[in-house]
C-alpha cells in the first residue's frame, strides 16, 4: 500500500498553505486586470487552491512558539516517539530547546538541545527487570537525578527562563524530577509507553479493570473472574507503590530541599493540559478517553528508504526463503544476554534454511553462515523490506508499531516493563507468537518461527491490522501539532480538563454520598423500628390480660 511520510506530509501541509496563501493574494488582486479568457484561467486556479486549502488540517500558525521539551530521563525509543512532533513543530517555524539525556540528533536550525551529561547508571534488565529491586533502583536513580539536575549550570539557565517559553512537552515517565519547570506554565506530557492506567487516573479518567489491561502486563479477553481480580489488584498496587514509596517520595525529597516553596509534585502534576499517548485503538484494547487524551499512536512510523548496497543485496539474495530479522531493542544490548539464552539462539539459527540479520552489540563468535550481525542496523527500511518474513522482538511499542506498520508478524520475547502487555497484542490479535524466555529451547523457537512463515494467516492478519492503523483522516504527527498548538493558543487549555482530576477518592467513588445514604436508611430503619414497637406497644397495651 502507498503511503505518504508522516514527517514529509505535515512539512508538504504548512508549505502547501503559504503557497495557496500567496496564489490566492496574487490572482485576487489581478484579476480585473487580465483578458477574459485569463479570467476563465484564474478561476479555475482559485478554485483549485481553495479546494486544496479546506482538504487541509492545519492553520498557519499566527507567530513562531517557544517550546521547551524536557526528557532528562528517557531511552532512544521514548526519544523517537518526540522527535517528529519536534521536527514537525520546528517546520512550522516554532523554536524548540530540548533537555535530554542523550546526545544531539536534530538538525533542524529551530531546534536547540541540551544534554545534561549526568551519566546514566546501568541497569541489567535481563536480571533486574522483573524484580522489584529493579524498580527501586530506578526510584534511586531518578531521585540522584532530582538532586543534581539543578547544579548543572546549563539547567539552572535554562530553568531560570522557563516563563520565556510559551508551552513545555514532558515525557509522562520518570521525570517527575522537572516538575519545578512546568510550575505555573502550560504543559503537555507525552505517553510514549501508550496508555497509563495511573496517569490516566490523574487526568481523571479511572479506567475499569474488569477489562482494561494495566501497563506492565496483560491478559486475554474475556477476563476471568481470577485475572479481573489480578488486574484490579495492579491497577491499585502499581500507582501507590510508584506515587506512595517506591519513586515520587524519594524525589519529592531531594525537590524540597532545592525548591522549598513549590507545592507537591503530585499536585504540579494534575495541572497538565492533556496527554499525546503512543497508542492506536486498532492495536490495543479500546477504551473511553477524555478530550485531554489524544492518541498519535505510531508517530513515528514511516514508509521505508532505501537500504545500503550491502544489506540490500544479502537481503535479496536469501531467495524465496527470506529473512529473519532479530532486534531486542536499544536497551536490551545483546551483550548482556544471558549465555544460556545466546547458544540457544545461536543453535536454533544454525537449524534454519532462512537467514538471519541480528542486531548485536559486541563480539559474536559462533554463529552460523546464514546469521548476519551488526551493531546498529535501519529498522524500519528492514521491516518494509519485501524478503523480511519475521520481526523477532523483545516487544517494545515501537518496534510493535513498525511491525505492525510494515505488515511483518512477530515472534515476541518479553522482558520487562510494557512488553509482557505488547506480546498479549500480539498473541490476542493473532499476528505472530510469544515465547517466554524461562522456557525458551532451540526447538521452540525453530518451530514458533516455522509456523509464522508457513501459516499465512499471520500475514493476512497482520496486514488487516495495519490497513486499520494507517486508515486515518489525519496523521498521528498532524494531530500532535494541532493539540499542541491548541494548548498555547487557549491559554492552557482549561476547559479540556475533567473535574474529576481535582476529586479525592473518596469523592470519585462518591464514598461519602453512599455512607451518608447508609446512614440515612439506618436511621429510617431505627425510626420504623420505634414507630414498630411504639404501635405494638399501644395494640397490646389494649387487650386485657387472662388472669385479670
Amino acid at each position: 500500500m502507498a503511503t505518504v511520510s508522516i514527517s514529509d506530509r505535515v512539512t508538504d501541509t504548512a508549505s502547501e498553505r503559504k503557497f495557496t496563501s500567496w496564489l490566492v493574494t496574487n490572482l485576487s488582486a489581478n484579476f480585473f486586470m487580465t483578458s477574459r479568457p485569463m479570467k476563465v484561467v484564474t478561476l479555475c486556479v482559485l478554485s483549485m487552491a481553495l479546494v486544496g486549502s479546506a482538504a487541509g488540517y492545519l492553520q498557519p500558525t499566527d507567530r513562531s512558539y517557544k517550546i521547551l521539551v524536557l526528557i532528562p530521563k528517557t531511552s532512544t525509543s521514548h526519544r523517537n516517539v518526540f522527535m517528529p512532533l519536534v521536527e514537525a513543530l520546528a517546520d512550522r517555524g516554532h523554536k524548540i530547546v530540548i533537555l535530554a539525556s542523550l546526545p544531539p540528533v536534530s538538525k533542524h536550525p529551530n531546534v536547540t538541545e541540551i544534554n545534561h551529561g549526568i551519566p546514566k547508571p546501568y541497569i541489567n534488565l535481563f536480571v533486574e527487570g522483573k524484580s522489584l529491586g529493579g524498580l527501586l533502583a530506578m526510584g534511586n536513580d531518578i531521585s540522584a537525578l532530582a538532586r543534581d539536575l539543578y547544579q548543572i549550570p546549563s539547567v539552572k539557565q535554562l530553568y531560570e527562563k522557563r516563563k520565556e517559553f510559551d508551552l513545555i512537552l514532558v515525557d509522562n515517565m520518570m521525570n517527575e524530577a522537572v516538575y519545578p519547570f512546568v510550575h505555573e506554565i502550560p504543559f503537555i506530557t507525552v505517553a510514549a509507553p501508550g496508555m497509563d492506567h495511573r496517569q490516566s487516573a490523574v487526568l481523571g479518567n479511572v479506567l475499569n479493570p474488569s477489562y482494561a489491561p494495566h501497563l506492565i502486563g496483560s491478559f486475554p479477553l474475556p477476563l476471568s473472574l481470577w485475572q479481573r481480580i489480578k488486574n484490579a489488584f495492579m491497577h491499585i498496587y502499581v500507582p501507590l507503590l510508584w506515587r506512595n514509596w517506591a519513586i515520587v517520595p524519594l524525589i519529592q525529597k531531594e525537590i524540597s530541599a532545592q525548591f522549598p516553596d513549590l507545592p507537591p509534585l503530585l499536585d504540579i502534576e494534575r495541572n497538565q493540559s492533556l496527554t499525546l499517548m503512543n497508542t492506536h485503538f486498532s492495536i490495543t484494547t479500546p477504551v473511553p478517553l477524555l478530550p485531554s487524551q489524544v492518541e498519535v499512536g505510531a508517530i513515528h512510523c514511516r514508509p521505508g528508504k532505501p537500504l545500503p548496497q550491502d544489506l540490500e543485496l544479502w537481503l535479496t539474495g536469501a531467495g524465496s526463503m527470506g529473512v529473519i530479522y532479530f532486534s531486542l531493542g536499544s536497551i536490551l544490548r545483546g551483550e548482556i544476554m544471558p549465555p544460556e539464552y545466546l547458544q540457544v539462539f545461536l543453535e536454533a539459527f544454525r537449524r534454519l534454511p532462512q537467514r538471519v540479520l541480528w542486531k548485536y552489540e559486541g563480539e559474536l563468535e559462533g554463529a552460523s553462515d546464514n546469521v548476519k550481525v551488526s551493531s546498529w542496523l535501519p529498522q524500519q527500511d528492514i521491516l518494509a523490506h519485501h524478503n523480511v518474513k519475521v520481526f523477532i522482538s523483545h516487544g517494545g511499542l515501537l518496534s510493535l508499531q513498525e511491525s505492525i506498520f510494515h505488515e511483518k508478524p512477530l515472534l515476541v520475547l518479553p522482558v520487562f516493563g510494557d512488553q509482557p502487555r505488547n506480546g498479549m497484542v500480539v498473541k490476542n490479535s493473532d499476528i505472530g507468537r510469544v515465547l517466554v524466555w524461562e522456557k525458551l529451547t532451540a526447538d521452540r523457537i525453530v518451530d514458533a518461527l516455522t509456523d509464522i512463515i508457513s501459516n499465512q494467516k499471520y500475514k493476512e492478519n497482520v496486514a488487516r491490522m495495519s490497513a486499520s492503523l494507517r486508515d486515518q483522516p489525519t496523521t498521528p504527527q498532524e494531530r500532535a501539532v494541532f493539540w499542541t498548538e491548541y494548548v498555547i493558543r487557549h491559554r492552557g487549555a482549561p476547559q479540556l480538563r475533567c473535574p474529576a482530576a481535582q476529586l479525592s477518592w473518596v469523592e470519585f467513588l462518591m464514598l461519602d454520598v453512599v455512607g451518608l445514604l447508609l446512614l440515612a436508611l439506618l436511621l429510617l430503619l431505627l425510626l420504623i423500628r420505634r414507630l414498630l414497637r411504639t404501635v405494638s406497644a399501644a395494640l397490646l397495651g389494649g387487650i386485657p390480660k387472662k388472669n385479670d
